[in-house]
C-alpha cells in the first residue's frame, strides 16, 4: 500500500525559506509522476511543481524562480525548496503521486495523496 507523508511545514515570515519533505512507501512502480499541489482556504487545489520520473520537472509561474523540487530516490523521497516566501504562499501543501511519467496539473489525475503539511507566510 502506497503512502506519502508530508512534513517541514511551518510559519515564517515575509521573504523566508522552508523545505517540504514528502516520504514515500510502498511504491514500487518505476515510472512516476510526483507533484506538490496547494489549497488555501475557499480555493482549489493546484499544482505547485510536478517531477517525472525521468527528471522533468514542471513549475506554476507563480512559484517558478523561488521553489525547487527535487528527490532523493536512495531515500523515496520528495522535497520542495521553498525560497522568497510570500504571504500568499499560505496553504496546505499536499504532496501527490500517479503512476506514470505524464505530469498533469489536474488534482483528479493523481492516484495517491498525503495528509498534507500547513506552510503560513506572515507579512
Amino acid at each position: 500500500q502506497v503512502q506519502l507523508v508530508e512534513s517541514g511545514g511551518g510559519s515564517v515570515q515575509s521573504g523566508g525559506s522552508l523545505r517540504l519533505s514528502c516520504a514515500a512507501s510502498g511504491y514500487t512502480y518505476s515510472t512516476y509522476c510526483m507533484a506538490w499541489f496547494r489549497q488555501a482556504p475557499g480555493k482549489e487545489r493546484g499544482r505547485v511543481a510536478s517531477i517525472s520520473s525521468v527528471g522533468s520537472t514542471i513549475y506554476s509561474d507563480s512559484v517558478k524562480g523561488r521553489f525547487t523540487i527535487s528527490q532523493d530516490n536512495a531515500k523515496n523521497t520528495l522535497y520542495l525548496q521553498m525560497n522568497s516566501l510570500k504571504p500568499e504562499d499560505t496553504a496546505m501543501y499536499y504532496c501527490a503521486a500517479r503512476t506514470d511519467s505524464w505530469c498533469y496539473r489536474s488534482q483528479s489525475e493523481y492516484n495517491y495523496w498525503g495528509q498534507g503539511t500547513q506552510v503560513t507566510v506572515s507579512s
